[in-house]
């Protein structure tokens, strides 16, 4: 028989009571207002998103990496797992307790990715430091942009006005990207009409599905030219 869940700590957010859930020594949940945002046994698909969104930057030096969306620090490892000694990570997280999860009990999950000498954290939404990257227009913009939001792309999503899957959202994305930057995204399900916008803004488009059988979850890869 299955241990029940503990709750580890819990903190009311506009969007419902956030809770970090533990029921054996590497089994989390990490759930809002009822919903599981992330199961640490489950995670195939965050690792891919950092090692893929940032496979172009392998052994360049001084790369600069934007992640939206700490969570358990599962996309953050395999971003960092990619990258050279001096390059930086800045980490968009909206709540502050989650970081102080990552650097407590879900630390053993990614070898306390949060504490690396390369990530800095920022606490606020990831869309203010991508506008801010995008009107620098020089060396404030990124080499990849990786977005592991617990509300991915969908065709309910609204085409123009979404803060992170519009079209305006995507041009502010393409504007604070270098050129050949990536922009990857996790999503729970394929969106093709996600694929179509990030095509009209000028990036070349691939998908990926980790895994085998079950749930897979979609790992969406926008890269701009040189």
């Amino acid at each position: 028989m299955a241990q029940p869940w503990k709750v580890i700590e819990s903190v009311a957010t506009a969007d419902g009571t956030l809770e970090l859930r533990q029921r054996g020594e590497r089994d989390f949940l990490i759930v809002i207002g009822g919903q599981v945002l992330m199961n640490s046994l489950a995670n195939r698909s965050e690792i891919v998103l950092g090692q893929h969104g940032c496979a172009h930057l392998k052994g360049r030096t001084g790369a600069r990496v934007l992640v939206g969306g700490l969570g358990m620090g599962c996309t953050l490892r395999g971003v960092l797992d990619t990258l050279t000694a001096d390059a930086q990570v800045v980490v968009a997280e909206l709540n502050p307790v989650v970081p102080e999860w990552c650097r407590g009990p879900l630390a053993l999950l990614t070898d306390s990715a949060i504490t690396d000498c390369r990530v800095m954290l920022e606490i606020c939404d990831v869309t203010t430091l991508i506008r801010s990257a995008a009107a620098s227009g020089g060396a404030a913009r990124f080499d990849a942009i990786v977005l592991d939001l617990y509300r991915g792309p969908h065709a309910r999503t609204d085409r123009v006005r979404d803060p992170f899957y519009g079209s305006r959202a995507i041009e502010s994305m393409r504007k604070a990207l270098l050129p050949g930057g990536v922009l990857a995204v996790w999503g729970e399900n394929y969106d093709e009409g996600y694929v179509q916008r990030l095509r009209g803004a000028g990036f070349t488009v691939a998908t990926e599905r980790p895994g085998r059988g079950g749930l897979r979850h979609v790992v969406f890869l926008a890269r701009l030219p040189r």
